[in-house]
Order: structure tokens, then sequence, then C-alpha cells
């Protein structure tokens, strides 16, 4: 084999090499941030479920140890809403459906 050609080899293998360490790394820590999410989100569902149709953020990102920000992110995958009408409320869409006209127009 030529010089050229085992240098080109090495420096393909030492590309795939560092893609490949990317792509574990980002899958870790895809996997620890879903494993951390999972009770969280169990736990704003659970409270949304249950008693109230509507919770106030701030009471969900107390209760659930989150930023707003990450409580609002957990929220929407759960597939809750914030409320048309207050902003700082937030439900679940099954519990809480989006009325077939704006309240404004009628």
């Amino acid at each position: 084999m030529s010089s050229e050609w085992a240098g080109f080899l090495g420096a393909l293998t030492g590309a795939v090499a560092a893609l490949g360490g990317i792509i574990l790394t980002d899958q870790l820590k895809s996997f620890r941030q879903a494993r951390i999410d999972r009770p969280r989100k169990k736990l704003l569902k659970e409270m949304l479920e249950k008693g109230l149709k509507w919770r106030s953020l701030s009471t969900l990102s107390n209760v659930s140890g989150l930023d707003e920000n990450e409580a609002k992110r957990l929220l929407v995958e759960i597939g809750a809403r914030g409320s048309e009408t207050d902003p700082s409320l937030w439900g679940l869409i099954s519990r809480n459906p989006l009325p077939e006209h704006d309240p404004k127009e009628l």
C-alpha cells in the first residue's frame, strides 16, 4: 500500500471515529435528559389530570422543581396548553380543548 493511501485511510478512520464519538455523546446526553424528564412529566400530568382543570405555571414549576421555561417545554410534550385568556394558566388539551371560535369575535 502506498503512503498516500495509508495517510488517506488514517485520516478517514480518524474522521469516522470523531463523528462516532460526537454522535454517541449526543445520544447519551439525550438518554440522560429523558431519564430526568420522565418523573417530572409524570408529576406534571398527574397534577393536570386530577382536580383542577387549570393550574398556574408557577405552581407547576415549583412542585416539579423546574424553571418556567423547562416546565413549559415538558408541559407541551405531555399534551398541555396555555390558557387563551390567562397566560399564567396551563391545562391538558384533553381536558381543555381549543374553542371552535375566538371568544373575542362574538
